[in-house]
């Protein structure tokens, strides 16, 4: 009974999205916020929400390779993590190299249930430097952008967010390099001190895009000066 009811959900999501995308006005895309209330009412109606059932669910909803179907899978996702485990980094990591395929997804998936997952068992952060190096950009990219959940919190003992920096520092994808500059400003709101000096040491090597990003929430005296050297 329960697989027909999980079949029913993706039915009924499959349906849902298309009526959204029927209303949504000529030329313009779902709003993500009447995705994510859509999600919410499914995840409702899921009759057992342990978390091996769960994920089976997002990984019909992700093989639909639909970009707000993925938006409610990773959404289901981030609904059980109280029954996060460290086996489930290998399910997420499947999912960020089988399904994400660009920064939209990699962003959603890793400020929401990857990040969360990571803030939870710090001791991950180990294998998310070697994401460092992995082929795909998006990969490359959520090495930074999954230590924003941990930052925001200010509950990132044993993460070390200049290590990603300095591993990305030169890369030369733009949306790589604006995502660890993402990840810089972050970081500036919670320990800014360590921050500026680490766009002071680093100015001549950092690539102007990520080093614009990682300044935008420093004061305008600050942020003015940091420029000046650039």
């Amino acid at each position: 009974m329960g697989g027909i009811a999980m079949n029913h959900i993706v039915e009924e999501a499959v349906g849902r999205i298309e009526e959204l995308e029927k209303k949504a006005p000529e030329g313009k895309h779902i709003v993500t916020g009447d995705i994510r209330r859509l999600s919410a009412a499914l995840f409702r109606k899921v009759p057992d929400k342990d978390i091996e059932k769960v994920f089976a669910l997002c990984e019909e909803l992700l093989e639909q390779r639909s970009w707000a179907l993925g938006v409610i899978a990773f959404d289901f996702a981030y609904r059980v993590k109280n029954q996060y485990q460290e086996s489930t980094y290998d399910v997420f990591f499947r999912w960020l190299k089988d399904y994400v395929r660009g920064w939209g997804d990699c962003d959603d998936f890793c400020t929401h249930a990857f990040g969360e997952l990571l803030r939870q068992k710090k001791s991950l952060f180990a294998k998310v430097i070697t994401w460092t190096e992995d082929p795909d950009f998006w990969v490359r990219r959520a090495s930074a952008v999954i230590l924003i959940p941990s930052i925001m919190r200010e509950d990132y003992d044993g993460i070390e967010p200049f290590v990603i920096s300095d591993r990305l520092m030169n890369h030369e994808h733009d949306l790589v390099q604006k995502g660890y500059g993402w990840m810089l400003k972050a970081l500036s709101q919670t320990d800014r001190c360590a921050v500026e000096e680490y766009l002071t040491v680093n100015h001549t090597r950092m690539p102007r895009t990520a080093y614009r990003y990682a300044l935008e929430k420093f004061d305008r005296e600050t942020r003015d000066r940091l420029m000046k050297l650039s």
